[in-house]
């Protein structure tokens, strides 16, 4: 199976024409100057150094608008990575854009220099959040936008984000259900943080914004990967990439920050199918061994960051140890022996049925 590797070139704000209230790409990129082609062709170079053979790469632009830069400068731009792509040295060129920066003309542009995904900074697709944001769009833009890009054969790519000025758990679920219906690629969830330099902090001193606590960022996340998941929808990205900046303390001012906050998220989401699994079947656990067997890519997420699945499970099911080991198995299969009893479940079915069960999900 050959490795997959990103070539990141990011263009802090060239082309954005709007200041949203919660963007400092500057701060969040670490990048504060424009990008030439120059620039595109050393970073391509560098990187091509370090992957192993027979490996997929591709070359992304983010941290900015990139179709809302002059179209001269995107053509001289896309022409670098274009040149390896036919050269054979990468295999994909993605780019980030903002719903309001695509239409035809756009597109064929993008077409003639081989683009392959495009991903939409989406955000929410609540009108007032929008607003109370400073997007400077409405939803509908998103709609028009997402459907070009399919009939054009790009794989679209939509990112969200939680708890944004006016947002809500109601909202999150109705922006989640949208882009499930927009059948999308891939898909990016953000957390709100408050990073330096923009208005969200100013409104944070005021008094005016409170983030999200991190608590309630894991459990809003939790549900929106499980019902992406359960559409086979690949979420690639939940949480802020940490660098030396984006930290706690630096950068980043307040908020659900947590440099593995997936694996939060994906700790979280066993605790809830795990409690679901045990209501259901109604077994006896208490003095019993515990012994799970998963895909070696999920033991860490069921175990948990510091063993905190473990504690939890112990504590509230008063299990007398508990094993969890990695097998031969599918990434959702769990084979679990309590006792006597032994059992193979599918995580999958199991958020389905969570799901279901707690009137999350209504698009069957």
């Amino acid at each position: 199976m050959s490795r997959h590797y990103i070539i990141p070139i990011f263009v802090p704000h060239l082309g954005c024409p709007h200041d949203c209230v919660f963007c400092n790409q500057k701060r969040i990129t670490g990048f504060t100057t424009d990008v030439t082609a120059g620039d595109v062709e050393r970073i391509i170079e560098e990187h091509l150094t370090t992957f192993k053979p027979n490996s997929t790469i591709e070359v992304a632009f983010y941290g900015g608008s990139f179709t809302a830069i002059d179209i001269d400068i995107q053509k001289e731009l896309l022409e670098i990575p274009y040149k390896y792509k036919i050269d054979g040295k990468i295999n994909g060129i993605r780019l980030s854009t903002r719903p309001d920066a695509i239409d035809v003309h756009i597109l064929d542009n993008l077409s003639r220099y081989s683009v392959d995904t495009i991903e939409l900074g989406v955000q929410s697709l609540d009108d007032t959040v929008l607003l109370h944001s400073g997007r400077g769009h409405s939803s509908d833009i998103v709609y028009k936008s997402a459907k070009l890009i399919k009939e054009y054969g790009f794989n679209l790519g939509l990112q969200m984000m939680i708890g944004l000025p006016s947002d809500s758990f109601e909202k999150d679920l109705l922006t989640c259900k949208e882009f499930i219906k927009l059948s999308p690629f891939c898909v990016r969830i953000y957390p709100t943080l408050i990073i330096k330099d923009t208005f969200l902090e100013k409104l944070y001193i005021r008094g005016k914004y409170e983030p999200i606590q991190l608590e309630k960022a894991v459990n809003i996340s939790a549900i929106l990967l499980m019902m992406f998941t359960v559409n086979d929808i690949n979420v690639i990205r939940i949480g802020l990439q940490p660098t030396e900046n984006i930290q706690m303390g630096k950068d980043v001012i307040a908020g659900p920050f947590h440099p593995s906050f997936r694996q939060l998220v994906e700790t979280r989401i066993f605790q809830l199918i795990f409690d679901k699994y045990l209501e259901d079947k109604n077994i006896s656990t208490n003095g019993y061994d515990l012994i799970i067997e998963a895909n070696k890519k999920q033991v860490s997420n069921i175990a948990g960051q510091k063993s905190s699945n473990i504690k939890y499970i112990t504590n509230k099911y008063k299990f007398n140890k508990i094993k969890i080991y990695a097998g031969n198995l599918g990434l959702y299969q769990v084979n679990i022996t309590i006792g006597e009893i032994y059992d193979k479940i599918n995580m999958k079915s199991l958020m389905d049925t969570y799901l279901r069960d707690n009137s999350l999900f209504d698009l069957y």
